[in-house]
């Protein structure tokens, strides 16, 4: 599909052109949602990178890759049970000990899915995060609008009260059918949200006085290791951390090999002197990187995106390599970054991600982004071999 079948859009909120993907399109895409593109390049090492304690470091988690759990809420396609349970069979063969979800994603069933795995296996070999901020309540059909497919039969509502996080908690250990959390995200406090818009300054306030607060003991008490935001735009997590203390945030679509400058800036050092780590949800745009027609929740392309990306992809194949090794492998190398959790809807998915963190890319290949303006001057890189 090219820019010229396509319909331009000004988007306000964005402040800048997109491109707008047809219905037919986004069937289309939704068509090839279980595809996989091949992993480029040689394997230097079998087994995923680790994260290495430092002393004073706060939590996080053991595996600097990670398995989101959009698809397997049936984001942007339906899927089976039987494919979530082998993606989530193929993660743990693949070393995955950090797995990500919530109860937004597909209204309860992204949660469902991971339990039914997770809750047979030892409880502390594995890091389980998920996410309050919105509670689920039974009702004849889901609400229309969202981006799940075929999802549970709840209606949701925002409750970021302290009454309401621990509803929050207690229903997912329910749904989830495991004892205990490891990480808690406050989610989805962002202007992006299009539930919020502006309001979510009033949210926020709900947050700071319950939320916030209630995290804090709950960790402090030891019934999590460690809590966070997780968010789609910055502001919420630069709120907080000047009247909170938290150990991690999930930055979704905010650090990616296609679009850094922001969290490079000022997102990230704003994280580092105060010990808190960074997940970065989304490192592959939703599947942009990995060639779908897709950018990142919103169905909107950015004008030059195509461009841009069909030049690191051309660079990718010069370089022995693919462009969503890279991105994987990009978004992980900051410093501040703990981990990158893309989602996968089948084990192949699973298994190509898994490898893109085990190949070796040339350091020519970042030198020629860097070259060609494709990627910051100053973002960190994987170091070859």
């Amino acid at each position: 599909m090219t820019l010229t079948r396509r319909t331009l859009l000004a988007l306000s909120a964005l402040g800048s052109a997109a491109v707008l993907l047809p219905r037919s399109g986004q069937a289309q895409d939704a068509q090839h949602a279980g595809d996989v593109t091949p992993t480029m390049g040689n394997v230097v090492r079998n087994t995923l990178p680790l994260n290495v304690a430092q002393p004073g470091q706060r939590f996080r988690p053991p595996t600097r890759m990670g398995l989101g759990g959009v698809p397997i809420g049936n984001g942007f396609a339906a899927g089976t049970d039987e494919d979530a349970e082998a993606t989530l069979e193929a993660a743990w063969a693949s070393g995955v000990r950090y797995f990500d979800t919530s109860p937004w994603y597909g209204l309860g069933l992204s949660e469902r899915r991971f339990g039914h795995f997770l809750h047979t296996r030892p409880r502390d070999e594995f890091v389980l995060s998920t996410k309050v901020g919105r509670l689920l309540s039974a009702a004849p059909q889901p609400p229309g609008g969202t981006m799940w497919h075929d999802p549970s039969p709840f209606a949701y509502r925002y409750d970021y009260t302290a009454d309401g996080i621990r509803r929050s908690i207690e229903d997912s250990l329910q749904r989830l059918g495991i004892s205990r959390l490891d990480i808690v995200y406050i989610h989805d406090l962002s202007p992006e949200n299009r539930d919020m818009g502006s309001r979510w300054t009033t949210y926020f306030d709900q947050a700071a006085k319950g939320a916030i607060p209630a995290l804090t003991r709950m960790r402090e008490e030891g019934l999590i290791r460690g809590w966070g935001l997780g968010v789609n735009t910055p502001q919420a997590v630069l709120r907080t951390i000047e009247i909170g203390d938290p150990d991690i945030v999930l930055l979704a679509t905010q650090y990616s090999i296609l679009r850094h400058d922001e969290a490079l800036t000022h997102t990230l050092p704003a994280l580092a002197p105060r010990g808190i780590s960074a997940v970065i949800g989304a490192p592959l745009n939703a599947g942009y990187a990995a060639g779908r027609n897709r950018y990142d929740y919103a169905g909107t392309i950015p004008l030059g995106m195509e461009r841009k990306r069909a030049a690191m992809e051309a660079i990718a194949r010069q370089h022995g390599t693919d462009l969503r090794t890279a991105a994987l492998q990009f978004a992980a190398a900051h410093p501040t970054v703990a981990a990158v959790i893309p989602g996968a809807r089948n084990a192949a998915q699973m298994q190509a991600n898994a490898k893109s963190m085990e190949v070796s890319i040339p350091a020519a290949f970042w030198d020629e982004l860097r070259h060609k303006k494709l990627i910051a001057q100053a973002a960190p890189v994987p170091a070859s071999g």
